[in-house]
């Protein structure tokens, strides 16, 4: 205990600001997630296909992010992160408090969902900021598992709100609300950033095709997780808000090991052996969620699928190897930040569409079709991760 204190006095001022809401950010989202399911389909009754039609109004601010980015230009990257999460926390009081019908609730979730994309591509871009030299994987799977910690207390406090002391979901919109309200004090207080300068956001380049291309695939790939895993474990085996709580929880405990050491590996083994491999682990984990109903009991399945399940929220987290490698690829520095926000809106394209793919293809021939689907998806997007290269030192030349 005494060295983790020594060591949070030496950290640095930023480091420390951002390292703590953080922490309180990923609370808020954690018990946002725990949640959000559960209370869809016991307030709104939905079916399949209207839950993944709600991925359209919930995704598309994903798609804007780019847009609205380059409108708050005046911003840097510190501040514009203090009105992404205010955004967001308007957003989450709204759904808890004000969704007096489905109609409502969309427009609400609308504004959570706009703050919190908004918020995606400056966490990164912040995280490899204070990162040191050679150190940027590592740096990230830290941060990354500060916010696992994060994922474990607010999916924590959810399990017990609703086993012991009798929470709404009301409960947990509100705490969720005062969670990014601190976060965004906490990032008002970082310093800005010095020399702004207007950001190419509404510009694609040809030398970053690969990682537009990686975006695409990850987008496709990202929305099978968010939709359609939690989706099957809600309606297909019936598990209630607390068991879904809990294995957020145990997915962060993972998380806490898992994070640094696959930052560590993007820095060893580099972001093509980490890519590819995660597009290896991503097909076991489709056939799993898949088939796991028609061969085994109904037990052994429901094992099979939370393993997948875990198993997946830790490969959410390799997103830091393109990150990382469009740092490292990038042909001027005040390109990065657009990079990954562009890639942000381009993998957006292709979830919203995925979602609806995937909410046709489980009316029209079940659940495994959709995952036979993403199986697909990962033997692509291996081929693409095999195609990474990084530049020699040195070779980079600096444009604007």
């Amino acid at each position: 205990m005494n060295a983790l204190i020594n060591r949070l006095r030496q950290m640095p001022r930023e480091l420390f600001l951002f390292a703590i809401a953080s922490l309180v950010l990923g609370m808020a989202y954690s018990m946002m997630d725990s949640t959000l399911n559960n209370f869809l389909n016991e307030t709104f009754t939905l079916d399949s296909f209207q839950r993944s039609f709600l991925e359209f109004p919930r995704e598309l601010p994903g798609f804007l992010v780019v847009f609205v980015s380059a409108a708050l230009w005046f911003l840097c990257s510190r501040r514009l992160g203090v009105f992404a999460l205010g955004l967001a926390a308007a957003g989450a009081a709204l759904v808890g408090f004000f969704s007096v019908s489905y109609g409502v609730m969309v427009i609400w979730l609308f504004i959570y969902s706009m703050g919190q994309h908004l918020f995606m591509p400056l966490a990164t871009t912040i995280g490899m900021e204070l990162a040191h030299e050679g150190k940027t994987g590592q740096r990230l799977g830290q941060l990354n598992a500060l916010r696992n910690l994060a994922t474990i207390m607010g999916s924590f406090i959810v399990f017990l709100g609703f086993r012991f002391l009798g929470f709404t979901f009301q409960h947990t919109f509100a705490l969720a609300a005062i969670g990014l309200t601190i976060a965004a004090v906490l990032m008002f207080l970082m310093q800005p950033e010095k020399n702004l300068v207007r950001k190419p956001y509404l510009q694609l380049h040809k030398e970053y095709t690969l990682f537009y291309i990686l975006s695409v695939l990850y987008g496709t790939r990202k929305q099978l997780f968010i939709t359609f895993a939690p989706w099957v474990l809600v309606t297909v085996f019936k598990q209630p808000t607390s068991i879904m709580a809990t294995l957020m929880t145990v997915g962060g405990v993972i998380g806490i090991l898992f994070q640094p050491f696959l930052g560590r590996m993007v820095d060893r083994l580099g972001e093509r052996t980490v890519l590819a491999a995660e597009a290896v682990a991503l097909v076991l984990v489709c056939l799993g969620y898949g088939f796991s109903t028609t061969l085994f009991s109904e037990n052994a399945a429901l094992a099979i699928v939370i393993v997948c399940y875990l198993l997946d929220q830790m490969l959410m987290s390799v997103s830091m190897a393109r990150s990382t490698y469009m740092k490292k690829t990038a042909v001027h520095p005040t390109h990065v930040q657009p990079a990954l926000t562009a890639g942000l809106t381009i993998d957006h394209i292709f979830s919203i569409g995925a979602a609806l793919l995937g909410g046709y293809l489980w009316n029209t021939f079940g659940f495994q079709a959709v995952f036979i689907f993403g199986a697909c998806i990962a033997v692509v997007n291996f081929f693409f991760a095999m195609q990474v290269r990084l530049p020699a030192p040195g070779a980079k030349t600096a444009q604007s």
